[in-house]
């Protein structure tokens, strides 16, 4: 099967000096402006450099600011230990203390870090963020539109990941997690047997006293969380996500060179900012614009972490699983990428989310496509995200297939 992109003139596109061209890009990025926590001034330096080019390619280049609590995302890690310890001894003598402890401590774990709700973010310092959003304009009428998302901040380092690699930092995070739930249904059992049927008899305190043993092993996970991440120190983020957002400005810089105007589809790129804490950006973004993006049909494309072919993807999944993106717009993409030669799956994000979420949750039709190994991979929100990570073939089918998605949404739309 033939891809859109062949009625664009393919002398003018050089997949190989674009392959180069963001290498060196993301390159000078990490080395000259460094690491790009979420509301820092590197990462809007990074962004006014990405802009920059964007500028070349696009009709309009915005910068929107909003406030991000960057450390509200994971600042509930220290209160969710301490209660869960805290709990943990209560259950001994007071299970009724020790169930609303557990309850205080599951409540910002799942809302901030599972379902990335601005929960807590109102007692953290806000800090200014941006994002970059430039516009290829249709020639004729606007009819409809597409817009491909990369974030460009990094995140602050996954200690845990980077001492003991992704199956490492499994073993205290999910034994952390099973301990709690543990805990939560221990006490309400202890109430009610002991405090509700008044049950005491010799059996069922000892009963009691073994669970109680058994709930202290999961202290050590408990204080192993706290070193989960540091709260100073950010990543290079070359592959995540710098990768993406080079991926995505190509789609306008091909568009650009070869002189191709969409007749009725607009094209545009969005660089946000914040995405690491919690899709901060995508949020503000959708916030601001909701009205607009749904006067004209609107399709998302989330390009996150482009580097384990073996690992491309959809994302039919989203937002820790609870959240299902259109069926459309993965179609798209998946029959994008097999006019390029890939017969991606779709697959899910089950523990964090992509930018996509925050479009899918308002009703706009959206979807993630990355190519990581989800174990995570040792790189992955770590010191070892560097340039010297990067896999030039993953960026450059990433790019072909972001081009193909946006020529065959123009010639065919959503089906």
């Amino acid at each position: 099967m033939k891809t859109a992109f062949t009625k664009i003139d393919e002398n003018k596109i050089n997949f190989k000096e674009s392959v180069k061209y963001m290498i060196d890009k993301i390159t000078y990025i990490c080395e000259t402006i460094g690491p790009r926590a979420p509301g820092s001034a590197q990462e809007l330096s990074a962004q006014k450099n990405m802009a920059e080019d964007l500028e070349k390619w696009s009709d309009k280049v915005d910068i929107e600011g909003f406030t991000v609590h960057r450390q509200a995302f994971m600042g509930f890690i220290p209160f969710t230990v301490a209660m869960a310890i805290i709990s943990t001894f209560f259950f001994f003598t007071k299970p009724n203390v020790s169930f609303i402890l557990t309850l205080f401590a599951f409540i910002p774990l799942v809302l901030e870090f599972l379902m990335y709700k601005q929960f807590i973010d109102p007692i953290f310092k806000g800090h200014p963020s941006h994002n970059v959003i430039a516009t290829r304009n249709a020639a004729g009428e606007t009819k409809k539109r597409i817009i491909f998302v990369g974030h460009s901040d990094s995140q602050y380092e996954w200690i845990l990941n980077y001492k003991l690699g992704g199956t490492g930092m499994k073993l205290f995070l999910i034994p952390a997690v099973v301990g709690l739930i543990a805990q939560f249904i221990a006490s309400i059992v202890k109430i009610i047997v002991v405090d509700v049927k008044g049950i005491t008899t010799p059996g069922a305190e000892k009963f009691f006293l073994i669970v109680g043993i058994i709930l202290c092993v999961f202290l050590v996970p408990y204080v192993g969380f706290l070193f989960f991440q540091s709260y100073t120190k950010s990543v290079p983020g070359a592959n995540d996500n710098l990768s993406g957002c080079l991926c995505c400005m190509s789609v306008l810089k091909h568009l650009a060179e070869s002189d191709v105007r969409f007749e009725n589809t607009e094209v545009r790129v969005i660089l946000s900012g914040s995405e690491e804490a919690g899709l901060r950006g995508a949020k503000a973004y959708v916030k601001a614009h909701e009205a607009e993006l749904k006067e004209i049909e609107t399709v998302v494309i989330a390009c996150d972490t482009m580097r384990d072919l073996k690992d491309m993807a959809v994302y039919d999944r989203d937002l820790s699983g609870t959240l299902k993106h259109d069926a459309q717009a993965k179609a798209l993409v998946k029959e994008a990428a097999l006019n390029c030669g890939h017969d991606i799956p779709y697959a899910s994000i089950y523990l964090g989310a992509c930018d996509a979420a925050a479009f899918t949750q308002r009703g706009i039709k959206a979807t993630g496509f990355a190519a990581m190994d989800p174990t995570p991979p040792r790189y992955y929100h770590t010191r070892l995200d560097t340039p010297e990570m990067l896999v030039p073939e993953a960026l450059e089918v990433g790019a072909k297939i972001l081009l193909e998605t946006a020529c065959l949404y123009d010639a065919e739309g959503l089906k």
